[in-house]
């Protein structure tokens, strides 16, 4: 294995070698991390959510973070299953809830870093609404959204994300309604850290899901991943891994897009990567916290 990968992810080469079966006694951040009599996982071979899995795994190791201190809160889909194989302090809530529940947690715990994890589906139809006002009240949340343009745990509907023309079994001819860009909304909506990247860069997604968990404000990853046994069977777009390849054959980084010609620019459909915003304003529970004291110190 190509040594900066090892050394990325903080393993020997011998690691890279090691069988199946003993690797979660090899590997001291999964011992740490993962609960492991709940393993196989529920998802289907090659998915990539185990990907985005390991890179949140990685991410808050590499902050160094105290299992208690870090809440996971999950809705319904596939991803809100992860929680489950991981030791933090987890929630697993109702559809499209996620972002109310981790609300009302960061209001009574600030001390926490909490996580949303949803899919695409749970975060932008049924939770749209609570995923607009979390950015725009730019609580200390992190919304991690694996996005992979269906319902695809409940028969391959779809989702806010489908593609245009993209097959479902509600869209047997082809999708019309344009998707949701994540990324934009979560930026106009008011959110201070937002990034995308895909299951094939993992190393890229752990250096963002740090960066945006390390972050006091509204957080937003978009992790693309694919559904290739609903999505891709019904566009023949092949195995797993072919929809793997196709990630890295079509996306492109932010800083390469920026070197071309806007006429470049605008006929650009591939999956643009990276940091889209980065700033600072206010935190909604360091607010509320200030306005108690005021009210208390008599000033209101």
């Amino acid at each position: 294995m190509d040594e900066t990968v090892l050394q990325v992810h903080g393993m020997e080469s011998e690691e890279a070698l090691i069988p199946q079966e003993n690797w979660f006694e090899r590997s001291e951040v999964l011992q740490k991390l993962t609960k492991k009599r709940k393993f196989p996982t529920i998802w289907c071979s090659g998915c990539g959510i185990g990907i985005v899995m390991g890179a949140l795994i990685r991410a808050i190791d590499r902050l160094g973070l105290d299992n208690d201190k870090v809440a996971l809160v999950a809705g319904i889909g596939c991803t809100a299953r992860m929680p489950g194989y991981l030791d933090f302090n987890t929630l697993h809530t109702t559809h499209g809830r996620a972002l109310a529940f981790a609300t009302g947690l960061k209001i009574a715990r600030p001390d926490l870093k909490v996580i949303a994890i949803m899919g695409d589906g749970d975060a932008l139809a049924i939770g749209g609404n609570h995923f607009i006002h979390a950015a725009r009240r730019n609580l200390g949340i992190t919304a991690l959204v694996v996005n992979n343009a269906i319902y695809g745990m409940t028969g391959g509907q779809n989702s806010p994300t489908t593609p245009l023309g993209g097959r479902t079994t509600t869209a047997p001819y082809g999708n019309i309604e344009p998707p949701f860009p994540i990324c934009d909304l979560a930026i106009a909506a008011g959110a201070t850290y937002v990034a995308r990247s895909t299951v094939y860069h993992a190393v890229e997604l752990d250096k963002y899901l740090a960066e945006a968990i390390a972050k006091d404000g509204f957080s937003v990853i978009e992790a693309v991943s694919y559904c290739h046994t609903t999505f891709g069977r019904l566009n023949k777009l092949g195995t797993a891994a072919d929809m793997m390849r196709a990630l890295k054959d079509n996306s492109i980084p932010q800083s390469a897009l920026d070197r071309l010609t806007p006429e470049e620019k605008a006929a650009n459909t591939k999956i643009v990567r990276g940091k889209f915003i980065d700033i600072e304003r206010p935190q909604y529970t360091q607010v509320y916290a200030n306005l108690i004291t005021r009210v208390q110190g008599g000033e209101l």
